[in-house]
């Protein structure tokens, strides 16, 4: 499978690249051998070898380690990698979506990892050391947004900063953690309306304070059958997480060489880029009607 994950990152680098400079190695070159080592799990230093290349998909020239990483830290493989997943955001019609689940997921290291970029906080079952995934799904392939950050990073924090990059608008489904006035506004603001459960309980008092009217919504509407069918989709984020690291080349936890928040979010924006890679390869129909 990985072969065929490959090609269709390939084929859409390719298209999307656009050449700048006079380098040896083309941004699409650099970011295709770096998704080759995401895809199956191995440093950077084990894709530059010949030998751990497929004949057929092996490059005619690969870069030294010292330029792979260094060009990976360049702006130019970023905006790439973004470039491909705006592309198939696109493609799939995600913004058309108007139910979004924003949650995290922590990616923990080693708790003698001598990783000064990563935090120590709340994780499954206790605490942990590493980073966290916040991401903003509409089901389908890819997060509408998303973002790495420590993993003792508050999830009002992190949503303060992705709600204004949602596209389009719709109902924000989120677990208690969200429940904030100031949050509520930024995504009125955002043109979403922002669903969560109350703190102590649909039907305790608010107290004597003023409330945001969006928030004063979406404890109206969970008191509603509406509202609380509503809310039941947003189990979909954990299945959406579940799919992003329940095949072989997922999201697992994070191998040793994946290090300090520049190796950590490439390797992460790899990741997802790979996911969607594999779902539109589960989903041709998607493609068929673009082409039609």
């Amino acid at each position: 499978m990985e072969r065929e994950l490959w090609k269709s990152l390939y084929a859409i680098a390719i298209e999307l690249d656009k050449p700048r400079g006079h380098w040896k190695y083309s941004t699409a070159d650099i970011v295709l051998v770096y998704l080759w080592c995401v895809i199956c799990d191995r440093p950077m230093c084990w894709a530059i070898q010949p030998a751990n290349w497929p004949s057929e998909l092996r490059p005619f020239c690969l870069p030294s380690q010292a330029t792979l990483s260094r060009r990976m830290q360049h702006a130019d493989a970023q905006q790439l990698m973004t470039a491909i997943e705006n592309a198939w955001i696109a493609l799939a019609g995600l913004t058309a979506h108007w139910i979004r689940i924003i949650d995290g997921k922590p990616l923990p290291v080693s708790n003698v990892s001598k990783d000064g970029d990563a935090g120590y906080g709340r994780a499954v079952g206790g605490k942990a050391k590493g980073y966290k995934l916040f991401a903003v799904w509409a089901s389908g392939p890819l997060p509408l947004a998303w973002s790495v950050a420590p993993i003792n990073t508050a999830e009002l924090t992190t949503a303060h900063q992705l709600i204004p990059e949602l596209p389009g608008s719709g109902y924000l489904l989120g677990d208690l953690l969200y429940d904030s006035n100031k949050l509520f506004e930024v995504a009125r603001i955002a043109d979403d309306q922002l669903v969560t459960p109350k703190r102590g309980g649909l039907y305790s008092s608010l107290g004597n304070h003023r409330h945001s009217r969006a928030r004063l919504r979406s404890i109206e509407l969970l008191k509603q059958p509406f509202g609380k069918a509503l809310f039941r989709f947003r189990r979909q984020i954990e299945r959406d997480f579940a799919n992003l690291t329940s095949f072989g080349g997922g999201l697992a936890c994070l191998p040793a060489w994946v290090r300090r928040f520049p190796r950590v979010r490439n390797w992460v924006h790899g990741k997802l880029l790979v996911n969607a890679a594999r779902w539109f390869r589960n989903h041709p129909n998607v493609h068929a009607v673009e082409s039609s």
